[in-house]
């Protein structure tokens, strides 16, 4: 059997699952089988979505900064399907003023994007599939690297890769995996709001990604989906990179010295 096929009638939560990121993982999760909780705080969008996925979907509003929300979404998924085998901890602010950033959009920041999927995780453990359980945190290469102008998201993000870690050996005894996925420039509403096009968003991360281009949803859900199937059932702890190959690059973009001191050189030429 194909390793995606033991996701069939697996339960998953998702949350930030209503636009975006989210959205294709949780459509890349069903595909492959699995029922899927839509967890977002756009009832909206959600109701409308969990419509297109038949019955193998349902819409939780839940604002994952408040614990209420988070036992009723772990509630509901026990509610509809009986079990709960797959977390996604996918919610995420993107407010960002560096180093200028205010104490409180410090602490809102890290209350969503960090605090928020360690408790998701807290509260949903004891009633995971257990050997068998899956958490998948949204990591980001925003993590790993010195992003100027920046400090809120790229720290939250670093902390998901440590949490990752922690948490991957600590309910190892319980038969539950927990790795994490960093991905690259990603075609979504924030990108969007930047390129307007997702031929411009191409043309600008060409030099970035190995690959040529940006992300896509799907590039991310495929993967998600792949490490939540029984294809990934000896890997636990780790950061997977979907990102084009942006992390393999270095400050240098993958190009050497040589070419570096070559473009100088030329621009020294054309001034004369």
């Amino acid at each position: 059997m194909p390793a995606i096929e033991s996701l069939h009638d697996k339960v998953a939560i998702v949350t930030g699952s209503t636009s975006g990121i989210g959205a294709d993982i949780a459509r890349a999760l069903r595909e492959a089988g699995c029922r899927v909780v839509l967890a977002g705080i756009d009832d909206e969008a959600g109701h409308t979505m969990a419509a297109t996925f038949d019955d193998g979907a349902i819409y939780q509003h839940t604002d994952v900064t408040v614990d209420a929300d988070i036992d009723a979404c772990v509630a509901a998924a026990m509610s509809a399907y009986g079990r709960l085998d797959i977390l996604v901890n996918n919610a995420c602010i993107y407010a960002d003023k560096g180093i200028a950033s205010t104490r409180e959009e410090w602490l809102s920041t890290l209350n969503v994007n960090l605090v928020s999927g360690a408790m998701f995780v807290q509260k949903a453990v004891p009633f995971m599939t257990q050997p068998g359980g899956v958490i998948i945190n949204l990591g980001s290469t925003g993590g790993k690297f010195g992003a100027a102008q920046r400090a809120l998201y790229p720290a939250s993000k670093a902390g998901i890769l440590q949490l990752t870690r922690n948490e991957a050996v600590t309910l190892a005894p319980q038969g539950i995996r927990v790795l994490s996925v960093s991905p690259g420039w990603t075609w979504s509403p924030t990108l969007a709001s930047l390129a307007g096009t997702m031929e411009h968003a191409d043309a600008v991360a060409a030099p970035f990604h190995p690959v040529g281009r940006a992300g896509r949803g799907d590039d991310v859900g495929q993967v998600v989906a792949f490490l939540c199937s029984d294809g990934a059932r000896f890997m636990t702890g780790v950061d997977v990179p979907v990102d084009g190959g942006f992390s393999s690059l270095g400050p240098d973009q993958g190009l050497s010295p040589r070419h570096w001191f070559a473009l100088a050189a030329k621009a020294e030429v054309e001034k004369t």
